[in-house]
């Protein structure tokens, strides 16, 4: 089913809130796929007539499995339509984000379903600077992807084919680019660190950066083999790097996850770090030395009521956009700000990157550490979390709920039983089948009873939409 995104009204069968994701070799999550996307964003590109030249994408990809077989597809569909593919293999997220913007590409393309398990895989693009692209060019695009009439008559001929190319060492670009936006006056000696890898996309970069910034370095997870990518580690599974943080006596442990985009912070005492305190802590020490620009940052509708209070004490405003970190970037670039996020450890810092990074989370959280001298748990601790419940409603078609009358009418109760004490948030998720509940207030008993009763009716709800789809 279509699903229409609030942000722009863009009308997408494909794309999700990040990009195209699936089961490999199910549903459209298929070599066709991805070459269809190559030869359509390669089409887009060369109609700018600003360009004089081929068009030329940046292709990375994470650790799974079907990551070859998908970037040989994109980048063949990329040179099918008569551009040059650079071929940049084993990259995380915000890596080939940078990587796509400091090689002036036309675009880049990473594989990667992120935190989703290696059956998994997905397809992000970003535009020249680094940014991923809003609704509209995302629709435009997969428009294109189903005509093939145009496609193919803008084919070029046999000489106006594409090459490959292979960037040289964009690990190593990438791990340069991270130490720069570290405080040139600072190390990380006398820091010991547990990271977990998630045996993902940053398995390479993210400990040379921690290691060669001076940390001691105990990493978790960086032994990628295309299956075991957020098996049983990284973001999902922050109880692993907790175990070791203790064992170790580290003063904090970072959780990736498969794509490096987000990051899970534990603490000296083995505690998980809300993102919503990573956000505050960075925020405040930014406005405290006059970096954070409009004395304001972007969180999202998930994030808590207590980071909102938190904020307004020292100052700073808080807007808020629909989950997705692209959103969140939409937000940051309209208000011309430079520091936002999610909850779930997507920070983007723009002084720095375009997108969300969790290793560069790690490295200005630390940089906060050491220039206040104060440790993670005692940051962390100026931000007290409401309660906050959060449910899953499995549903064929989860965008169909916001059109629900029912649904509708229980959210408008329930926003009115809870008016000045708390919130409840319903949407469906962009990456999996899934509608989401979130119930958050001062009283826990009261706000789990009250998520359960919400999901109780949209798992009805939905039900009796899907039976009445198949009849």
């Amino acid at each position: 089913m279509k699903a229409k995104n609030s942000a722009g009204g863009a009308r997408r069968l494909l794309f999700g809130t990040d990009g195209i994701r699936g089961v490999v070799n199910r549903g459209a999550m298929t070599a066709d796929t991805a070459m269809a996307l190559g030869r359509a964003l390669t089409h887009l590109l060369s109609r700018d007539p600003g360009l004089s030249r081929k068009p030329k994408v940046v292709i990375g990809k994470d650790t799974r499995l079907s990551g070859d077989m998908l970037l040989s597809a994109a980048a063949a569909g990329v040179m099918a339509q008569g551009g040059d593919a650079f071929i940049a293999d084993t990259l995380s997220t915000p890596g080939l984000a940078n990587l796509t913007a400091s090689t002036r590409a036309d675009a880049g393309v990473v594989i990667s379903a992120s935190h989703n398990p290696f059956e998994d895989n997905g397809l992000k693009i970003f535009d020249g600077q680094g940014w991923k692209l809003p609704d509209e060019t995302e629709a435009r695009l997969e428009r294109l992807m189903e005509d093939r009439k145009t496609l193919d008559a803008a084919r070029p001929a046999s000489a106006g084919v594409g090459r490959a190319f292979p960037v040289r060492d964009a690990v190593g670009r990438y791990v340069v680019s991270l130490k720069s936006a570290f405080p040139k006056r600072m190390t990380l000696e006398g820091i010991t660190i547990v990271l977990d890898c998630a045996n993902g996309a940053a398995y390479r970069s993210a400990p040379a950066v921690f290691e060669e910034l001076g940390a001691h370095v105990h990493v978790l997870a960086a032994q990628p083999d295309g299956f075991n990518i957020n098996l049983n580690c990284g973001a999902l599974h922050p109880e692993v790097c907790a175990a070791e943080v203790i064992r170790a006596g580290a003063d904090l442990g970072v959780a990736l996850d498969g794509d490096a985009d987000r990051a899970v912070f534990i603490d000296a005492e083995g505690q998980v770090v809300d993102g919503d305190q990573i956000m505050f802590l960075c925020a405040s020490h930014m406005k405290e030395k006059g970096e954070l620009a409009g004395d304001a940052v972007c969180a999202t509708v998930m994030s808590n009521m207590a980071l909102e209070t938190a904020l307004a004490g020292v100052g700073v405003r808080l807007f808020r956009a629909q989950v997705g970190d692209r959103y969140v970037a939409e937000c940051l670039r309209r208000e011309r700000l430079n520091f936002g996020g999610e909850k779930s450890g997507h920070l983007i810092f723009v002084d720095h990157a375009t997108t969300g990074d969790g290793t560069l989370a790690a490295l200005q959280t630390l940089a906060v550490m050491k220039e206040s001298g104060r440790p993670l748990k005692e940051l962390a601790a100026q931000v007290a979390p409401l309660p906050q419940v959060l449910l899953n409603v499995r549903a064929e078609s989860p965008a169909s709920v916001e059109g629900n009358p029912q649904v509708a009418k229980m959210l408008e109760a329930a926003r009115e039983r809870l008016a000045g004490r708390g919130r409840i948030i319903l949407r469906p998720s962009g990456t999996e089948p899934v509608v989401r509940v979130m119930v958050e207030g001062e009283d826990l008993a009261e706000i789990t009873a009250l998520a359960r009763q919400c999901a109780e009716l949209v798992e009805h709800e939905m039900a009796k939409a899907s039976a009445s789809a198949g009849a």
